[in-house]
């Protein structure tokens, strides 16, 4: 294995698409971003592990790198014969040939050889320069094909006359050409995730893959290679146990089944509404519903049945059940935990254990709660806050020199001050504003405070105003005026019968006119 290894989670994705989507190795390949040999070498060394699918909840990332990659084994010296490739393609040309043949000779004349797994695999990889047209073959319950069409409805609102266009969704099953409409208002996250959640209902069940376009909501980076899936897509389609399988990008060919079913749904369906007016998109869904039904129901003429008799009789058995517990839609996202322990999320800002600070964490944004993941284990759960800039802190997630503070509120940190003085009130308010969060205010006032046992409250009054004047706003301003003595300076300007003594090293306030 080279130094540097891909990330748990990926490995991870690997055995779920690989056991519970039951995916190829050279189907997984470009979703992960790896080769195929690569996928393969991490299945092998699972199965060595004794992991199936789903892996134990106990078993975190560090574990599970600990099992997959054992101290490596002594290398081995001997250099073993390449095949001729390019003599190997020109025979796989002749009627009968096969790559079991051609390893069989290979292994014949070089006992020493390859075995017959290495030599397809490295056939592939170097039979992969080519880039031939393939008419794709579509397996009962395999592909669902996803993708807005070009056209949009426009609505009317009712009570302003403003007019407002809905984004048309288009899923076609490969099998069947079975068809599912849709309209919501907008491209984005939720409603394409909606889309889909509707489109498995309105099936009943689920296909093994989805193939998308490389929208920017369900695709982060487009690549033909390397294409990598938004995480909030990717939860969805684990929750329904499918895959998620974007095109390459500029090959409108991969996805040549949902670009027919596009312009047979702007044909008729869309354009039979070209006359109509809808005020609302629950009316124009209502319409759309009804006229795919009558598509659906229609005799393509190449195949002499309708969608829906295809669909009942080949993509229906096929389709797996949908989940026994519905979707909740909710987004991933990712952080850093502040120096305070807390992480924000929409303004709003939640505690994480103290012992994570800096760290990069995943969080999972529900409509109700706030979920938080360190290399793939939960370690904090919060009730979404619902006033903006508050703080939601776990009293277990502080450290123990923070709890002390935790009893502290805004209005006592002030009243505590008004008893020192002005200033010292005037102060810690300054404080509490310059700060973003208030821990580390009450942690500075409280210090502040409590300077008043060592020294004087009246010195601690003169300190705290020594230090407004100088704009030092902090705790360790404060303590270095009263312990330089400082904070006397405030109180002989404040004193106006103080006499300069009369020195000679003193100019005194003449030796300025």
């Amino acid at each position: 294995m080279p130094a540097t290894r891909v990330a748990m989670r990926k490995i991870r994705e690997v055995l779920r698409l690989h056991h519970a989507c039951r995916l190829s190795k050279r189907k997984i390949a470009p979703l992960i971003g790896m080769g195929p040999t690569a996928v393969g070498d991490y299945l092998r060394r699972a199965r060595e592990a004794g992991f199936g699918w789903p892996l134990p909840d106990e078993l975190d990332d560090e574990i599970l790198e600990r099992r997959l990659f054992p101290p490596p084994p002594a290398p081995i010296a001997e250099v073993r014969p390449m095949p001729d490739w390019p003599t190997i393609a020109r025979e796989l040309r002749r009627k009968g040939v096969t790559l079991r043949l051609v390893w069989e000779e290979y292994r014949a004349e070089h006992p020493d050889g390859f075995g017959y797994s290495w030599f397809c695999d490295m056939y592939r990889a170097w039979q992969g320069r080519l880039s031939p047209t393939m008419r794709q073959e579509h397996h009962a319950g395999e592909k669902m094909f996803v993708d807005f069409a070009g056209q949009t409805v426009p609505i009317v609102t009712t009570t302003t006359g403003e007019v407002r266009d809905a984004q048309i969704f288009v899923a076609v099953l490969g099998a069947s050409n079975f068809s599912f409409v849709a309209a919501r208002w907008s491209q984005s996250l939720p409603d394409w995730i909606g889309f889909h959640v509707d489109a498995f209902n309105a099936f009943g069940g689920v296909t093994a893959q989805v193939i998308c376009d490389n929208l920017k909501a369900g695709v982060t980076k487009a690549s033909r290679y390397e294409p990598a899936i938004n995480t909030t897509y990717r939860k969805m389609a684990e929750h329904y146990g499918t895959a998620i399988m974007p095109t390459r990008p500029r090959k409108p060919r991969d996805k040549a089944k949902v670009e027919v079913g596009v312009q047979v749904v702007e044909r008729w369906v869309l354009a039979r509404l070209r006359n109509r007016t809808f005020f609302s998109l629950n009316e124009l869904n209502q319409e759309l519903r009804r006229l795919t039904t009558d598509l659906n129901a229609r005799t393509m003429r190449h195949l002499g049945a309708s969608r829906r008799e295809l669909f009942e009789r080949l993509d229906r058995p096929a389709l797996q059940a949908l989940p026994k517990t519905p979707y909740e839609y909710a987004e991933w996202r990712r952080a850093r935990v502040g120096l305070d322990y807390h992480i924000e999320v929409d303004a709003r800002f939640y505690s994480v254990p103290y012992r994570l600070l800096r760290e990069p964490v995943d969080v999972r944004v529900a409509a109700r709660t706030i979920e938080i993941f360190h290399k793939g284990r939960r370690v904090a759960s919060h009730a979404r806050g619902a006033a903006v800039r508050a703080h939601v802190t776990v009293d277990e997630h502080m450290p123990s020199q923070h709890r002390s503070f935790k009893d502290w509120t805004h209005s006592r940190v002030i009243k505590e001050a008004a008893r020192v003085g002005t200033h010292a009130s005037l102060l810690v308010e300054t404080i509490m504003r310059s700060r973003r969060h208030p821990e580390q205010g009450f942690r500075s006032c409280v210090g502040i405070l409590r300077l008043a046992k060592t020294y004087t409250p009246e010195r601690l009054e003169d300190a705290c105003k020594r230090a407004l004047e100088i704009g030092a706003h902090s705790y360790s301003s404060v303590h270095s005026l009263l312990k330089s003595g400082l904070d006397r300076v405030a109180r002989r300007r404040s004193n106006p019968d103080h006499i300069n003594p009369d020195h000679g090293n003193v100019r005194g306030p003449g030796y300025y006119h």
